[in-house]
């Protein structure tokens, strides 16, 4: 069964892992364990039988507007929620602090299609923009997709 929880310090290397493996492919940005110990109380992990097989974090950009960051799911067990779980729960905490707007620069379109998000332009985002993106190795040709639901 998948457990969905806050992340605990213990759980930093089994994160970092799953993060830049999917960044070696260029799926994602790689993420430093610093930050993720910044940042360890946006970050949500999907667990089975207590082994942490993906996470999520929850980046908060400004009074409306949040970011899903960081979506990770472990090879041997996608297909089985985990995923989805995951981008449930960052929408009810974005909701429980009443932030409007949800983002997510992906290539994985149809996925969070299936969890309501809808393609947006980057333009409708210029918080997301001018806060993180001009420091991005990506800036200016972010092959990514923007995407957005509202909670």
């Amino acid at each position: 069964m998948v457990n969905i929880r806050k992340a605990k310090a213990s759980d930093v290397e089994a994160i970092y892992s799953l993060i830049n493996m999917y960044a070696q492919q260029g799926l994602l940005l790689p993420r430093t364990r610093e930050s993720l110990y910044e940042n360890l109380q946006a970050i949500c992990v999907a667990t089975i039988d207590d082994q942490v097989v993906g996470a999520a974090s929850l980046h908060i950009l400004g009074k409306d507007l949040s970011e899903i960051r960081s979506l990770v799911v472990a090879e041997e067990a996608k297909g089985r929620g985990v995923g989805k779980l995951l981008v449930e729960q960052i929408v009810e905490e974005t909701r429980k602090i009443e932030i409007k707007k949800l983002i997510s620069l992906t290539y994985q379109v149809t996925f969070f299609e299936k969890c309501g998000f809808q393609v947006i332009q980057k333009d409708e985002m210029p918080q997301k923009v001018w806060k993180d993106c001009l420091n991005c190795s990506k800036f200016p040709t972010c092959d990514e997709i923007a995407m957005a639901i509202y909670v």
